[in-house]
């Protein structure tokens, strides 16, 4: 990705952020809610999400099975949040930045091993897509401390990774329920080294599709990072 397309990309984050936060910010700072506890109550909302996906709740009913992305689409707006409350109130710190930064990590672990213990991923797959994740993470992490700048980065950053798993979930439940109600059975199928109960098949390939835009952005943030460091010491 070069400094175009990074520029581009981080342009209409910023314009999707400002519409669409605004208010729930403007919220938040007027009840006094730090960046913290905001970062704790979207780790929170991570994990009892994913606790319940983990015990087969995406499948329960019609009605309870949307609590599941209704909590983690809070957790990501909460992690939407925590940022942009500290940068509005200038409460930025190293202390808050590494705390959110550990909490991200611990959450993406938790949704990950939630979708492997609720048959949803494979227990192999799922161990390689959080491998992928760590990766992704840990890249931008080593590069970082030698000076390259990885802002904007990578196909499927934390944000894109929790809004593809939020819309895959809600995805599933709605052809999952209208397949149930239309046939009197959901159309689902089985791949035992994808999924470890029935999934439909649109679930299945959001799966290969996630696993898949995981491995190209671990080369993206490699390539890149390789390149930028050959630069820099050619200098």
């Amino acid at each position: 990705m070069n400094e175009i397309e990074d520029t581009k990309k981080r342009a209409r984050q910023k314009e999707v952020s400002t519409r669409y936060i605004n208010r729930p910010v403007e919220f938040l700072i007027k009840h006094n809610i730090t960046p913290n506890k905001i970062s704790y109550i979207g780790f929170f909302c991570t994990l009892v999400g994913s606790l319940i996906v983990a015990i087969y709740g995406l499948y329960f009913s019609l009605y309870l099975s949307w609590i599941i992305p209704a909590i983690l689409g809070i957790a990501g707006a909460f992690d939407l949040f925590d940022g942009e409350v500290a940068r509005r109130t200038g409460s930025e710190t190293q202390a808050g930045a590494f705390l959110d930064s550990n909490l991200d990590r611990l959450s993406d672990a938790i949704l990950i091993l939630g979708l492997i213990y609720g048959g949803l991923v494979n227990y192999l797959l799922g161990y390689i897509i959080l491998f992928l994740i760590i990766m992704i993470s840990y890249i931008r992490s080593r590069a970082e401390n030698e000076g390259v700048n990885m802002k904007g980065v990578g196909f499927m950053e934390r944000a894109e990774r929790i809004l593809f798993i939020l819309f895959a979930i809600i995805i599933e439940l709605i052809f999952y329920f209208i397949s149930l109600l239309m046939f009197g059975e959901p159309i689902t199928i089985l791949i035992p080294f994808i999924t470890r109960v029935p999934v439909t098949p649109i679930f299945l390939i959001s799966i290969i599709i996630f696993t898949f835009t995981l491995f190209y952005t671990v080369l993206q943030r490699l390539i890149f990072s390789f390149k930028k460091l050959k630069t820099m010491n050619t200098i």
